[in-house]
């Protein structure tokens, strides 16, 4: 699909009863949007690790029992990533802001789409309603030109 270097990147969306903890990314990929925490794996270490590492560093939490959701193959001319897509409803600490992640909780109903990825609004649903999903989403600048996300019964 694309010529950039695929990379193993992380979102964990932490969840408490009807309510989702969102971030604002502050600067750096995707500031200004609401988002999990997460980001990139680093050289031999697996999804799951970065993920608990990216929420350490990110929010100041360490979540429990990580969920594997959703996998994502996102794409431009400049990004191949392949995002695993978390759910905590354990975790130790409490969320707090970072130079890098404004985290807030919102309830489902109030998902602020409009101020997230423009593709988010497609798979964010089954991600909230505990379904797996596995897809491709092609961009060309933040516009999703493709976009095959969609339930399965496994992530095997």
């Amino acid at each position: 699909m694309s010529e950039v270097p695929r990379k193993i990147t992380t979102n964990v969306y932490l969840r408490k009863g009807d309510q989702i903890l969102l971030a604002m990314k502050k600067r750096g990929f995707g500031a200004g949007k609401w988002n999990g925490a997460g980001g990139k794996a680093e050289p031999g270490e697996t999804a799951e690790a970065a993920a608990i590492r990216e929420c350490q560093e990110e929010i100041g939490v360490t979540p429990k029992n990580l969920q594997l959701l959703g996998l994502i193959d996102f794409y431009d001319d400049n990004v191949n990533h392949y995002c695993h897509m978390y759910a905590a409803d354990e975790w130790d600490g409490e969320p707090a802001e970072s130079e890098e992640m404004r985290p807030q909780w919102f309830n489902v109903a109030d998902i602020p789409y409009n101020a997230m990825w423009e593709a988010d609004h497609t798979w964010m649903p089954l991600f909230v309603a505990g379904k797996h999903f596995k897809g491709t989403l092609i961009f060309t600048g933040n516009t999703p030109i493709r976009n095959d996300v969609a339930e399965v019964d496994s992530l095997d």
